[in-house]
């Protein structure tokens, strides 16, 4: 005889495909009204939340749907040794993943073909649900392949196969959004200098930067200055700049590495900043942004923003709604005090 006490058939717990049925909507659209996406209408997101609560289906019930029948882990291969860009991605990612959902393994390839696809063959082995590959650059990366047994979604250096989901910043928006800052403030004489020109970065940014004066009637004071993304070459190109130029009134520096140097030039040549020449960087790296003589204004790349979405996309991808070509996430400025005085 029983002594359980439990006399009728088990009751079913609630599923993700429960409340979708319940709210006439998909499992994916279910799954981001339930998880607080942006991109799901309030009246939607409504309908979700109610048709959850009616079935009793719990936050926890969602990460065992999210998660059924996968391990919970996701890889994060990346080539970016120093950190500069995986670091805040792999913050997003894990935001964008929720604390106790994924677990994230980091492994670094340090641009090591080799070292990458044994870091690939050791995160297949740990059964990983998905990966996300984040490049040290923004030029196309060839493909790991239509064949692997996971998603894969490429973060900040785009897939070269449009078959692949690619998380990349827009250079050129950055690049134009620099300068329409500039000319916002009534500059009018704006150089330009930047890193390798055999980085897309470089000359992405340089092409937004010349469109946005275009379409002011303008154009750039001098050439484009290419060379390293280093404070030194910020120096030296600073130098050279003026020399050509005296009568410049805005610097856009391909880097905030760059653009200190360029700070450390125009405060030894006795020019204010940003009196008489504002200048603006890229990356909005905290470390370089606050310690400078002015605070300097940067273009922030949004690098935790991209970690979010790619996470997003990966977890699109393992419920089987995956995303496909290039997807650019908004970049925005960071007004401090040289470009506005006081800022």
């Amino acid at each position: 005889m029983s002594t359980s006490g439990h006399t009728g058939p088990r009751a079913r717990t609630p599923t993700l495909r429960d409340v979708a049925r319940i709210a006439g909507v998909s499992v994916p659209t279910a799954s981001k009204a339930l998880n607080g996406r942006a991109d799901v209408h309030p009246d939607t997101r409504r309908r979700v939340q109610d048709a959850a609560e009616q079935i009793s289906f719990t936050p926890n019930t969602l990460a065992q749907a999210i998660l059924a029948g996968q391990t919970g882990t996701v890889g994060l291969l990346t080539n970016d040794l120093d950190g500069r860009f995986s670091l805040p991605i792999l913050m997003g990612a894990e935001d964008a993943f929720g604390a106790g959902k994924m677990s994230v393994l980091l492994c670094d390839a340090r641009e090591d073909a080799i070292r990458e696809q044994y870091h690939l063959r050791a995160l297949l082995s740990r059964r990983v649900d998905g990966l996300i590959v984040v490049g040290s650059r923004t030029d196309p990366r060839t493909s790991l392949g239509r064949e692997l047994p996971v998603p894969v979604v490429y973060a900040y250096a785009p897939s070269a196969d449009d078959a692949d989901c690619s998380i990349i910043v827009d250079n050129v928006s950055a690049g134009r959004l620099a300068v329409e800052h500039l000319l916002g403030l009534g500059r009018a004489r704006v150089a330009h200098i930047t890193g390798d020109v055999g980085y897309s970065a470089a000359r992405d940014r340089a092409t937004g930067a010349e469109a946005a004066l275009a379409a002011a009637g303008l154009e750039l004071v001098g050439p484009v200055r290419y060379g390293s993304w280093s404070e030194a070459w910020g120096r030296a190109a600073t130098h050279a700049a003026l020399d050509q130029n005296p009568d410049l009134d805005a610097l856009v520096c391909g880097s905030d590495q760059i653009a200190r140097g360029a700070l450390d030039t125009l405060r030894d040549r006795g020019v204010r900043v940003p009196e008489d020449v504002a200048v603006i960087g890229f990356d909005n790296w905290d470390v370089l942004t606050s310690a400078a003589r002015p605070p300097l204004t940067s273009v922030d790349m949004n690098f935790e923003l991209l970690g979010r979405v790619a996470a997003q996309r990966l977890v699109d991808a393992i419920g089987g709604n995956p995303a496909h070509g290039v997807e650019a996430v908004p970049v925005r400025v960071m007004v401090r005090g040289s470009t506005v005085a006081g800022a």
